[in-house]
């Protein structure tokens, strides 16, 4: 009967900490339209604004989909016991794509003086490239570390590249008919020659895959250590337990 209760009250604190985590998730949601709206406005600003222009970026486009992948995982962790096998796929690869939207924009921050020219970045920016993703990445661990969805697939690195890439894509045959560019080294006129562009665009996607063979690797040894520790019979020492406690290790 002990195990038991046990059971009911690790099953009771998983569904607690699942329930935690869709609010939390919800309230990145709110941030992100809270900060597309601002970024929106801010840009209305400028004489040379573009609506098609802003919703071309990256880093908006990713926006949206972090907006529905976190709304659809909110109402998942609220309501069900575990998410699907497909959402933490789609969750994977869009902290991927928020995250490298804000390296990538701190990058053109970073080398803006050395093209003759300034990025401001005003709170909506902020919020776009810092703050969320990395509320993202928060919520993405705390996800792994309770280890009850299942672990996410290899296959996951292979899904990450066709929105890039078809956004890559749109993005080139666009810039070539418009004469604009959301980044810089999308520009065959400001990196210097077509061969620039390729460079720039296949270092980006090589980042992509990177970055997110480093999340699956990281999510299947937190979901293994997970599983490990609710196998773990109730009430049995831990192995560094006797070693941490030991008085000679403590002088």
């Amino acid at each position: 009967m002990p195990a038991v209760t046990s059971g009911l009250s690790q099953e009771a604190r998983t569904r607690r900490a699942r329930m935690l985590l869709g609010v939390f998730r919800l309230a990145i949601v709110v941030l992100e339209i809270v900060a597309l709206v601002g970024n929106f406005r801010y840009v209305l600003g400028f004489r040379s604004f573009a609506t098609a222009n802003f919703f071309s970026y990256f880093t908006i486009q990713s926006a949206f989909l972090a907006v529905i992948t976190l709304t659809i995982a909110a109402v998942f962790a609220l309501s069900a016991p575990r998410d699907p096998a497909w959402l933490g796929i789609l969750r994977t690869c869009v902290t991927v794509y928020v995250v490298l939207s804000g390296i990538v924009f701190a990058i053109i921050v970073a080398e803006s003086s050395s093209h003759g020219y300034r990025v401001d970045v005003p709170w909506s920016d902020t919020l776009l490239h810092f703050v969320v993703p990395a509320l993202a990445v928060i919520a993405w661990s705390v996800d792994s570390v309770l280890g009850v969805n299942p672990a996410v697939p290899w296959s996951t690195v292979g899904w990450v590249l066709p929105f890039p890439v078809g956004w890559l894509i749109y993005t080139l045959i666009r810039g070539a008919d418009v004469g604009w560019y959301p980044y810089f080294f999308l520009d065959e006129a400001q990196v210097g020659s077509v061969v620039g562009v390729v460079v720039a665009c296949t270092i980006v996607l090589a980042i992509f895959l990177a970055l997110t063979a480093t999340l699956v690797a990281v999510n299947r040894w937190l979901w293994r250590t997970a599983r490990d520790r609710r196998a773990r019979p109730t009430g049995s020492p831990d192995p560094t337990a006797a070693r941490g406690g030991s008085p000679a290790l403590r002088r």
